[in-house]
């Protein structure tokens, strides 16, 4: 089963590695980093780079796309390489998910007008003007389509495919292989849990660089 992580410059690290480490995890399956053109593509902090070894053009039918979010989404909506790539691979893909911010690429594709969907607590009116039914939870299933909130949220997502995909028994074991025990020293880890002002603080930080990556 071949699994296309989709890259793009300005992509989340974790959004993509949370995901590659448990489905690559899976005997059968066939990871592989994919991009418009092949080589090394930078993150959204730029300060490493990920090597695509397949182009779009190279993965025509993968049977799981994962796309991961980043500031550098938001230059990309109206980007068709990427966005007609994602509606056509979706035609024949068994899963297409998105994690965080990549959820407003599958958006911008059409792929989920009228879907019930997440993605990270401030890009949610975004989403929604892009056609998507908001469902403010950590990952939202609707038959094919498994989209996840937040960076962290990308790893349960990818253990809900596992579970979906072979079972209870494979996707603990995959959670146990990599040791998956969340166990954070503050409960702080959504919007609605979070203070105030520790809310306001991020904000800040996110809409600052989201202005930079539109601006570059």
């Amino acid at each position: 089963m071949q699994i296309a992580f989709m890259l793009y410059p300005g992509f989340t690290a974790l959004d993509a590695i949370g995901p590659f480490d448990v489905l690559g995890s899976v005997p059968g399956h066939e990871p592989v980093f994919v991009a418009e053109e092949v080589g090394p593509v930078r993150n959204d902090s730029d300060t490493m780079s990920i090597v695509a070894d397949r182009s779009l053009a190279e993965t025509p039918s993968p049977d799981v796309v994962v796309v991961p979010g980043g500031f550098g989404t938001r230059s990309l909506l109206e980007h068709e390489p990427i966005l007609s790539w994602l509606r056509s691979v979706h035609e024949t893909t068994t899963y297409t998910t998105s994690v965080c911010t990549g959820a407003l690429l599958l958006a911008a594709a059409g792929i989920l007008d009228g879907v019930p969907a997440t993605t990270h607590w401030l890009a949610r009116d975004l989403l929604q003007e892009l056609g998507a039914e908001l469902v403010e939870e950590r990952v939202v299933e609707q038959g094919k389509i498994v989209t996840a909130a937040g960076v962290s949220s990308g790893i349960d997502m990818a253990l809900t495919l596992v579970q979906r995909m072979y079972g209870d028994e494979m996707a603990q074991a995959v959670q146990l292989g990599i040791e998956y025990d969340p166990q954070p020293p503050f409960d702080s880890g959504s919007k609605e849990k979070a203070t105030p002002e520790v809310v306001a603080a991020v904000t800040a930080i996110f809409e600052a660089q989201d202005a930079a990556a539109a601006s570059g």
